[in-house]
């Protein structure tokens, strides 16, 4: 083969290729062997038609397009790899021409990675805030952990705010059911506003096996059907129950945990809690590192790189919803759109994405990051222990190239992060003072002056 140009212009570069006879005619031939059962020629039996018969009578050159389809791999690495063309993406054939002698000349267009200036990416100032736990966290883990144990019991008495009725119901709008006003042995907790406003406050007092009528005026900004109407729901209460939540106490701490105390248990939550919001915290301020960094590179991204992108958040958000037992198209619908919709509702995050990967490759590229093969082993066995799986399995599961690419993409965001400096988040500037206010505030020093004199 032979290289008769190359040529780039902006994120693109055109090869043409001069491709040896003896290469294509074997790329010809193996088309030939494959297509061959399928064709029928008067006088042959099926699948049996000599090639010169079948290129008699469909053109000589029938089976070049499949030929060099069969060969492209011999092709591409010549004219693509070992000219250190970085393409992204499989090349597209855009002119195949065959001389009178039986050369085929190749025009191949690819995409190619973006020519990346870097800006600063080193002794950067990024905000970043400081973890915290409050009094209040700890209680709500504590009040979670109470919840968790506590028991329910069935009361012989009225039900009381705070209670759980257990209720059947139907709603009436002029004596007529409507739709959604329906419900049999439902659990309300009284008091919980999950209920129409005015209807928990008329359960309030009702005894199992009791009934009646609850007059109700639903609000003017609930949905058009029934916004501002006044309706009756009868009710019957089946049973009420309370729940005995148990005290937050050193017996409690026991119970629930291997501590001897209640301080030692809320002092180990407030520890994890604050370990947790550190956590947050450091990958909030990478993040925050990269996108600067980014921000202040030089490059003008080539769409099919920001649609691979788009494809792999497409992919990891449609594993998520799998997990949660919904579909990309499920999602889509429930958030009122389509597919084209959520794509493009993706598309900011993944060009800015984009950007960053090129960025880390070429910071990888000027600070000439390598990585070992301890590195790698040490990967797998990180992996390994994660998962919970042999090394041997995940090496068949992960190629070492990819690995080697992810801890490479790390090595280069722990030089931006290791060199940038913390600083505290800047406080919300205050409002300032309305004009009316001002004016009141000036009544009053005047007053005051006027009395002062006095």
């Amino acid at each position: 083969m032979n290289i008769k140009s190359n040529e780039r212009n902006g994120n693109k570069t055109t090869i043409v290729v001069e491709i040896d006879k003896e290469l294509m005619e074997s790329g010809v031939q193996k088309a030939y062997l494959k297509a061959r059962k399928n064709i029928m020629i008067p006088g042959f039996r099926k699948g049996k038609a000599p090639r010169k018969m079948i290129e008699a009578m469909y053109g000589a050159h029938v089976f070049y397009e499949d030929g060099l389809e069969e060969i492209f791999p011999e092709v591409y690495e010549f004219a693509v790899v070992k000219q250190e063309v970085k393409a992204i993406g499989r090349p597209s054939l855009t002119d195949m021409d065959i001389s009178d002698d039986g050369i085929v000349t190749i025009t191949i267009a690819t995409d190619v990675y973006p020519e990346v200036t870097l800006g600063d990416y080193k002794g950067l100032k990024v905000e970043k805030a400081k973890a915290t736990v409050t009094d209040e966290q700890v209680q709500a883990e504590l009040d979670r952990m109470a919840n968790n144990v506590a028991s329910t019991e069935t009361v012989e008495r009225t039900a009381e705010m705070g209670d759980t009725a257990n209720i059947d119901f139907e709603g009436f709008d002029n004596g007529v059911p409507f739709n959604g006003g329906k419900g049999e042995n439902f659990d309300l907790k009284l008091g919980s506003g999950s209920f129409v406003p005015g209807f928990e406050e008329q359960v309030v007092g009702m005894a199992a096996g009791e009934e009646k009528d609850i007059d109700i005026t639903f609000p003017e900004d609930y949905h058009a059907d029934l916004a501002g109407k006044a309706v009756v729901f009868h009710v019957k209460v089946n049973k009420v129950t309370v729940t005995n939540v148990p005290t937050q106490d050193d017996e409690f701490a026991k119970d629930v945990s291997e501590f001897e105390t209640l301080d030692a248990l809320k002092a180990d939550i407030k520890a994890k809690a604050l370990e947790s919001a550190q956590k947050q915290i450091d990958s909030a301020f990478e993040q925050a590192c990269v996108d600067k960094a980014a921000e202040n590179v030089s490059v003008e991204m080539p769409d099919s790189l920001i649609e691979m992108e788009l494809d792999n958040q497409m992919e990891r958000f449609g594993y998520q919803l799998q997990m949660s037992g919904y579909s990309m198209e499920q999602y889509a619908k429930m958030m009122g759109g389509d597919m084209s919709a959520m794509r493009n509702a993706f598309r900011p995050a993944a060009e800015k994405q984009a950007k960053a990967n090129v960025m880390l490759a070429k910071i990888v590229e000027v600070e000439e990051i390598t990585v070992t093969d301890e590195d790698i082993a040490a990967e797998y066995e990180s992996m390994a222990k994660q998962y919970e799986m042999d090394v041997e399995k995940i090496k068949e599961m992960v190629p070492a190239e990819e690995l080697k690419s992810s801890i490479e993409t790390r090595k280069a965001v722990k030089v931006i992060v290791d060199s940038a400096t913390a600083v505290a988040p800047k406080k919300p500037r205050k409002k300032p003072a309305k004009k009316a206010e001002t004016k009141v505030e000036e009544t009053v020093e005047t007053e005051t002056e006027a009395k002062t004199e006095e």
